[in-house]
């Protein structure tokens, strides 16, 4: 009966492909930091429940993207799935029913819901409610109709401002209790970095999507001139912190993030060869995830070390 229940257990963390919760893990706690850096305040309670609300809303996105792309036909074409692309596949492999996922979808986003409801009483005001919903509206329709935004060139940007800004700042604003343009601007490297997770993926999913009609932006730009676009999005995100640096905008402290240069390189490398060959592309899908976590980390680091040591 325990072999049973753990399997049961295994198919519904695979269905919420929990190895891709660094997406919400990162802004979350960037977000907090900045806040506490600000403010010297910082509440575990609060920020719990914020990571879990996230999570459950990144959850829910993740099984209403497999649900609609199943329905749209889309992961059945999928002959070249990857464990970074292609959905989690518990449908395509029988392994739970359509309608089981579109239920753990709404369980999802009911209790990430819930609990952004609690934390926007508790703060007395709508503004965690405005973030949330503008959050979940474009999270169910990113594939769901009638917006169906990934499938009309628009889900990159979408997903960047989703796990970028949004949840930076809305993480922010539960511990400090009001809004500020440093989390937002602190924000957008890491939103490039997230949208560039998905826009990688893409790659490998390019001839289903295209089969069905999904236009990304490596289906818009073809596959060639996609790899293009990778390489200056992560040129984009180091430049955009040096000069947040230079501007004094975020702390110095956060140059060390230019470390991660090589192995960004050899991930754009690795793109511009590979990019017709998923079983090598494999190293630039892990390479752009590490980097996001990373650099993220290294962030936050940053204006931890630059509130307990100012850098002179």
């Amino acid at each position: 009966m325990s072999k049973l229940n753990f399997s049961r257990i295994s198919i519904y963390l695979k269905a919420a492909r929990v190895p891709f919760l660094t997406a919400t893990l990162v802004p979350v706690l960037l977000g907090s930091v900045i806040a506490w850096y600000k403010t010297g305040l910082f509440n575990w309670y609060f920020f719990c429940l914020v990571l879990l609300g996230i999570a459950a809303i990144n959850i829910g996105t993740n099984l209403i993207n497999d649900y609609f792309d199943h329905k749209s036909g889309n992961d059945e074409a999928n002959l070249n799935f990857t464990p970074f692309s292609g959905g989690s596949r518990v449908i395509q492999d029988g392994q739970m029913s359509p309608r089981n996922v579109s239920l753990f979808a709404f369980l999802s986003f009911f209790l990430g819901s819930i609990i952004g409801l609690y934390l926007n009483f508790q703060l007395k005001t709508n503004v965690v409610l405005f973030l949330g919903l503008a959050g979940v509206a474009m999270a169910i329709f990113y594939t769901a109709t009638p917006l169906k935004i990934g499938y009309r060139g628009m889900g990159e940007i979408v997903v960047g401002l989703c796990f970028g800004p949004l949840v930076v700042l809305g993480s922010y604003y539960v511990q400090a209790k009001t809004l500020g343009m440093v989390p937002v601007v602190s924000a957008v490297p890491i939103g490039i970095l997230v949208l560039l997770i998905l826009y990688i993926n893409e790659f490998p999913d390019y001839q289903a999507d295209k089969a069905v009609g999904k236009n990304t932006v490596v289906v818009l730009l073809g596959k060639a001139r996609a790899v293009y676009l990778y390489q200056i999005l992560l040129i984009l995100t180091y430049s955009f912190i040096l000069l947040t640096v230079i501007y004094k905008i975020i702390p110095a402290y956060c140059l060390f993030s230019l470390f991660t240069i090589p192995l960004a390189y050899k991930a754009a490398k690795n793109v511009s060869k590979n990019f017709n060959n998923t079983q090598r592309l494999l190293f630039s899908n892990a390479a752009t995830i590490k980097l996001h976590l990373i650099i993220g980390i290294v962030l936050s680091l940053g204006f931890i070390l630059d509130r307990i040591a100012p850098f002179l």
